[in-house]
């Protein structure tokens, strides 16, 4: 007798199952997928034991007939799709015909439906794949499913299952995704007693997001169309407070997905702003022709394959670095006297919204203010709006205002993101400006960091620093940047030498650029405990205003805190 057999059906479903039915989730995000296919309006879900012990999804769908109804729990039967050319332009969210079978091998399944017009319904009980009975019944239009006891057919499986807690959340989250893909849609969730979501329809993605997550100003709308895509959503701004972490929500044609051409251009648009890796906060939707992209790569319907990967990237990254330059605030185009209305602007403070050039106590030999043959970026956005310096807190902090409120600026990572945007504009054209040492600095480094210098000898030198080897543990500096003080070389040099032994050995070119521009601009930048004038105070907060990225510094650290009008009314008690 043969090695190679023939797996029975119930098996078969089961091994399905596998693949189809990772979790409770799973289950409720294939129903409720099937349900939003049927034209439902409304789907509520209950869950009891985080989805282990019970699974309900209701909906108000057109519902299936008798003979749909008991076809339904056959492996490989869908209304979705009828021959082969169907899946290259797939627009539904089912097509597979493998849910249904697959979740009632594993569980005791009750299926109740009635289609729309008819008189009454049919109900069909499951059993770990064996239909136990099928009867008429009554019950609303649309379809009802109930799934119990998950995997309790396999032990094995179901020991690998979380805690109740765990898998509620994992099952509150497939909820939150699909809620925010079809605001048209009202989704309710209760879970274990307790309704944890309630959303209405609505209009608009801006309404249901403020359904699931309430007023969110820390969010930065996007939209973008380009041969035949459009990408629209809400991202992270570069917050006031710092860096912004939350989850990341990818939907392709409506269809929740992980796909790693778009993780990376989400990241590749944030690195733009700061070198701090992050996992920004993104609700992104790409609309794509069906025929240029591939739903059928994965069992879950997780993953996609573009047919044009560059050009998704492409577009995402722009979008979002776009979205990012522009700020959470709308752009102004105030004149001076908007600023503070019914109040005159401060006598002798000049250029104080108008960019004036004035001597710095900081400059570098020659009296060199910010360099200014470097461009500025004359396309970004400003997300700071004009202020008012009033002055300096302990020599470190600027305290501005504008009609808003109050704002307290780090002077220096102010300064430092000015100098960072700089520098990284100028070596779009050419290297910066270099002067060379009458002595050169010769400096002793563990091996590890001198070879991560002297290995990048070219690119720093686009910085203007010449570095090369010296013989035994040291390498010896004979040029540095004309914007970096003297006494500050040396301490760059040693930061750059660790920062770039840090990091992974495959760092792309434009990535190593990134770090010293950062380092340079740190060390080039106004320090703590320095005392400014109040012209100087202003130069920073005017330049700041004409960067693209001027809520955080390129290492992640916010630039200012702003208190705001509301705020400060609130702790007076006139509000």
């Amino acid at each position: 007798m043969g090695r190679i057999h023939r797996l029975p059906d119930d098996l078969a479903n089961q091994i399905a199952a596998g693949e189809v039915v990772e979790r409770p989730a799973s289950v409720v995000k294939e129903l409720i997928e099937n349900a939003i296919d049927a034209g439902a309006t409304r789907v509520v879900v209950t869950a009891e034991y985080g989805g282990k012990k019970l699974i309900r999804v209701e909906d108000d769908g057109i519902g299936m007939d008798p003979d749909d109804a008991r076809l339904c729990l056959e492996r490989h039967a869908t209304s979705k799709i009828r021959r082969a050319d169907d899946l290259g332009a797939i627009v539904t969210l089912g097509f597979r015909g493998e849910a249904l079978p697959s979740i009632a091998s594993v569980s005791h399944f009750r299926l109740r439906t009635r289609a729309r017009g008819s008189d009454s319904g049919t109900e069909i009980r499951v059993n770990a794949g064996i239909i136990e009975s099928a009867v008429e019944a009554g019950g609303p239009e649309g379809t009802t499913v109930e799934v119990a006891d998950v995997f309790y057919n396999l032990p094995a499986r179901r020991k690998f299952l979380k805690s109740d807690a765990a898998e509620a959340g994992q099952l509150s989250r497939f909820v939150t995704q699909l809620a925010l893909c079809y605001p048209e849609v009202g989704f309710t969730l209760t879970s274990s007693g307790r309704k944890v979501i309630a959303v209405p329809p609505v209009a608009s993605l801006a309404d249901r997001l403020y359904q699931l997550y309430g007023d969110r100003q820390d969010l930065v709308a996007v939209d973008r169309e380009f041969g035949g895509l459009r990408l629209h959503g809400y991202i992270a701004a570069l917050a006031e407070q710092g860096p912004t972490r939350g989850p990341q929500h990818v939907f392709v044609n409506r269809r929740i997905v992980k796909d790693r051409t778009i993780a990376h251009a989400i990241l590749d648009a944030y690195s733009v702003a700061t070198n701090k890796e992050r996992s920004p906060e993104v609700h992104l939707f790409l609309d794509v022709p069906p025929d240029r992209v591939d739903v059928n790569v994965h069992p879950t319907k997780a993953e996609v394959r573009f047919r044009d990967q560059s050009m998704i990237h492409e577009i995402v990254r722009r979008a979002l670095g776009d979205g990012l330059g522009k700020g959470p605030a709308p752009e102004l185009t105030l004149h001076h006297s908007d600023i503070m209305p019914g109040r005159p602007m401060q006598p002798g403070i000049p250029g104080a919204l108008a960019g004036g050039v004035y001597t710095s106590r900081w400059a570098p030999p020659g009296g060199q203010e910010f360099p200014t043959d470097v461009p500025q970026q004359a396309s970004a956005s400003p997300s700071v709006r004009p202020m008012i310096a009033l002055g300096q807190f302990r020599d470190t902090f600027i305290i501005a205002m504008d009609d808003e409120g109050l704002c307290i600026i780090d002077q220096h990572v102010a300064h430092e993101r000015v100098l960072f945007e700089r520098i990284m504009q100028r070596l779009t054209d050419q290297a910066l400006e270099s002067q060379r040492l009458l002595i050169p600095l010769v400096l002793e480094l563990p091996a590890a960091e001198r070879h991560a210098l002297v290995s990048r000898a070219e690119a720093l030198a686009r910085f203007g620093f010449e570095v090369e080897e010296f013989g035994g543990d040291s390498i010896k500096v004979t040029s540095m940047p004309a914007l970096l003080p003297p006494d500050e070389c040396d301490a760059a040099l040693r930061a750059l030498a660790d920062d770039l032994e840090g990091l992974d050995r495959g760092l792309r070119l434009e990535d190593s650029l990134k770090q010293i521009a950062a380092t340079t601009a740190c060390h080039a930048a106004v320090k703590a405990n320095y005392p400014l004038t109040l012209e100087k105070m202003h130069h920073i907060l005017d330049e700041l205003r004409a960067t693209a990225y001027s809520t955080v510094c390129p290492h992640g650290r916010p630039v200012m805190l702003r208190i705001t009008r509301r705020e400060i009314e609130k702790n007076f008690d006139r509000i």
